[in-house]
């Protein structure tokens, strides 16, 4: 695969996990939050899980495919003295955060997702949301010569 296409899958592909969670986090969550309402959560997550973890996956791929391209050598990643290495590192420790979230919240808050538990899963939204805004930053970092 091509490096620009690499590049479009892994932009379209965050596109709609970031786009997602905003929408989630500025306009559902706060009405969830308002209704004390744990089913429009739900159903929101429902629908959106079609799309939005087919897009982290994409986005992983891909992230690998372009550090890959980045640095070949993958032992090289973690050479915090190359500029490069060091935006990689922050992607991956990005990423190893949101799995920890996403762990969290699918195993312990929402099989028990009720009004009691609601405000736990709303700090998660809001932290997935932060990160996935973190991603878009590090990654425009490869082109802005943050990384360089």
């Amino acid at each position: 695969m091509s490096y620009s296409s690499l590049i479009i899958i892994h932009i379209l592909a965050a596109t709609i996990w970031t786009g997602g969670h905003i929408v989630l986090c500025l306009a559902v969550l706060p009405k969830v939050l308002k209704e004390m309402s744990p089913e429009r959560l739900l159903d929101f997550e429902s629908a959106y899980e079609k799309i939005g973890m087919p897009a982290l996956v994409a986005q992983i791929i891909t992230g690998l495919l372009l550090a890959h391209h980045w640095l070949p050598e993958p032992s090289q990643w973690l050479n915090s003295t190359n500029p490069i290495a060091q935006g990689i590192q922050y992607k991956l420790a990005l990423l190893g955060l949101t799995f920890c979230l996403a762990l969290d919240a699918r195993f312990r808050v929402i099989p028990k997702l009720s009004q009691t538990n609601l405000w736990d899963m709303a700090w998660h939204i809001i932290a997935v949301t932060c990160l996935s805004v973190a991603f878009i930053i590090v990654g425009a970092g490869f082109k802005l010569g943050f990384w360089a």
